[in-house]
């Protein structure tokens, strides 16, 4: 295989497991960071007589179960993906098998929805056909959108996923860890908070290769309209 396609194929390995990445972390974030802005919210002098105690408590609690939570999510899901994926491969070579003419006649008229010429259409099912398996997956790709997952491992996808929940989300209650409960550890914790967001902009834009200023910016609102939600709730129940 030349250089540049080993490169490229290295790139979109990458880019999979990038994408758990990013949403786990992307979760983790806000799930823990909600801990700390609702105790903050609740009133200072709460955070202060129950101390980083409490919030390492229900932040570390909540890191740990919704992380476990999210890893296996990703796991099954990647599973769901692969099942669906061979049992339509397996439904798309029988049909090869069974009717061949229709199959063929099926990929021209994809390849004609595509912009292809009649003739060149005819000319390239033709070549197709010779090889079921590749001529499956064209089929499979262009009317169900379905991919060959067979190279993604769901238990490093899910693993991958648990760990960038429990990284990135421990990030909020950091401070809590460091420092005495006060109202400028929450301050810390913002300041932290904001850090590991534009750090997960930038590994989104790294998997996506979207604008930077799309990467970075929906993270951070994202992540900010959860903490502004999580604080005002903290506010109304404390209040």
């Amino acid at each position: 295989m030349p250089a540049s396609l080993r490169d490229t194929y290295r790139l979109s390995r990458t880019q999979t497991y990038l994408r758990p990445i990013v949403y786990g972390g992307n979760d983790g974030i806000v799930t823990t960071f909600a801990v700390v802005a609702g105790f903050a919210g609740a009133g200072s002098g709460q955070i202060a007589t129950v101390g980083a105690l409490a919030v390492l408590l229900f932040g570390l609690a909540n890191l740990l179960a919704d992380g476990v939570s999210m890893g296996l999510g990703e796991y099954l899901s990647t599973r769901s993906e692969r099942e669906i994926w061979r049992g339509q491969h397996r439904r798309q070579m029988r049909a090869f098998k069974e009717s061949p003419r229709t199959e063929t006649a099926q990929i021209e008229e994809l390849l004609r929805g595509r912009g292809f010429k009649p003739e060149e259409a005819q000319a390239m099912a033709a070549i197709m056909a010779l090889n079921p398996r590749f001529a499956s997956d064209f089929v499979l790709m262009q009317e169900l959108g379905l991919n060959d997952p067979e190279g993604d491992s769901p238990a490093a996808k899910g693993l991958a996923t648990f760990t960038s929940f429990v990284i990135f989300g421990f990030v909020p209650i950091l401070p809590y860890v460091l420092f005495e409960a006060t109202s400028r550890t929450f301050l810390f914790s913002v300041a932290a908070t904001a850090c590991a967001l534009a750090a997960l902009g930038l590994l989104r834009w790294l998997a996506t290769r979207e604008p930077p200023g799309r990467a970075f910016g929906e993270t951070m609102l994202v992540g900010g309209v959860c903490a502004v939600v999580a604080y005002a709730v903290g506010m109304a129940v404390g209040g």
